[in-house]
C-alpha cells in the first residue's frame, strides 16, 4: 500500500460527514470468528442446515443446534477489535451515517456502534428467535438447555427458536434492506472493510452509493468482486485492522 493512498482516504474521511461503512468477515477474524465462505472456513467442512428443512425437521432442527453450540463459545467470548472501535469513534465524531454489516457475530453493536446507526443484514447471534411469534431472547439459556437435553429448544407459544440469523434459503429481512440501501442513498462516502463482495445483495449496498458519484474505498487483504468496477475510488490490499483505525485516528485528530 503506498503512503498516499492512505493519505488520500484520510483526506476523504476528513471531507465526510455522513459515511457509510460496510464490514465483512474480514474485520472480524482477528477477534476470533472464523471466516464462514473463506478457504478454511466452516461451510468447506459443514453442510449447512437450509431454513426449509429446519423448519420441516426435527432431525434438522436438532442438526443444525449441534452445528450452532459447536461455535458458540467463540461467538459469545468474542471482544471488538480496532475496526470496531474505530466505527464508533467516527459516530461519535458525527461523521457515521450508517454500519451496514454482513457479519454475524455483534461485534459493532458489543463495540457501541448505536443500534440507529446498525444494520445487521445477516442477522446476529446475539439473540435467539422464536420463527412463529418473532420473540427474541438471550441465547446462552437456549445453548445450555440443547447441550443438557439434546431437544432443539421452542418458544413458549410452542414455536422454533433458532439463531437470531439469516440462514441459508431464508430471506432477509426487508427492513433491513431498506435501511442499508436507504443510507446508500444518503452517505457522502463509502468504505467495505475486509468483505470479498461477493455475497449479493449486500455487496451491491456500497455499488448503489457509488453509482450516485459517491467516493467508494475499498480495503481488503486478497481480491474482491469490485476490485475492478470503474466506480472504484481507492483500493488498498492489506490488513483492515492496521488500515482502517489508523486512517480514522489521522482523521479525527487533524
Amino acid at each position: 500500500m503506498k503512503d498516499s493512498d492512505e493519505r488520500r482516504l484520510v483526506e476523504l474521511m476528513k471531507s465526510s460527514s455522513s459515511i457509510l461503512i460496510f464490514t465483512g468477515a474480514g474485520v472480524s477474524t482477528s477477534s476470533g470468528i472464523p471466516d464462514f465462505r473463506g478457504p478454511k472456513g466452516i461451510w468447506k467442512t459443514k453442510t449447512p442446515v437450509y431454513y426449509q428443512d429446519f423448519m420441516a425437521s426435527e432431525a434438522a432442527r436438532r442438526e443444525y443446534w449441534e452445528q450452532k453450540v459447536e461455535g458458540w463459545d467463540k461467538f459469545r467470548d468474542a471482544q471488538p477489535n480496532a475496526v470496531h472501535r474505530a466505527a464508533v469513534l467516527l459516530e461519535r465524531a458525527e461523521k457515521l451515517h450508517m454500519v451496514v454489516t454482513q457479519n454475524i457475530d455483534g461485534l459493532h453493536g458489543k463495540a457501541g456502534t448505536s443500534p440507529g446507526r446498525l444494520v445487521e443484514l445477516h442477522g446476529t447471534m446475539s439473540a435467539v428467535e422464536c420463527q412463529t411469534c418473532g420473540r427474541r431472547d438471550e441465547p446462552d439459556p437456549y445453548y445450555r438447555e440443547f447441550c443438557e437435553t439434546g431437544t432443539p429448544p421452542r418458544c413458549s407459544c410452542g414455536g422454533y427458536m433458532k439463531s437470531a440469523t439469516i440462514s441459508f434459503g431464508q430471506n432477509l429481512r426487508q427492513s433491513d434492506l431498506k435501511r442499508a440501501f436507504s443510507a446508500a442513498e444518503l452517505s457522502d462516502l463509502v468504505i467495505a472493510l475486509g468483505s470479498t463482495l461477493a455475497v449479493t445483495p449486500a455487496a451491491h449496498v456500497p455499488l448503489q452509493a457509488a453509482t450516485r458519484g459517491v467516493p467508494y474505498v475499498i480495503i481488503n487483504r486478497g481480491r474482491t468482486e469490485h476490485d475492478h468496477h470503474p466506480q472504484v475510488t481507492l483500493r488498498l490490499e492489506g490488513d483492515v485492522g492496521e488500515i482502517f483505525p489508523r486512517a480514522v485516528d489521522k482523521a479525527l485528530s487533524s
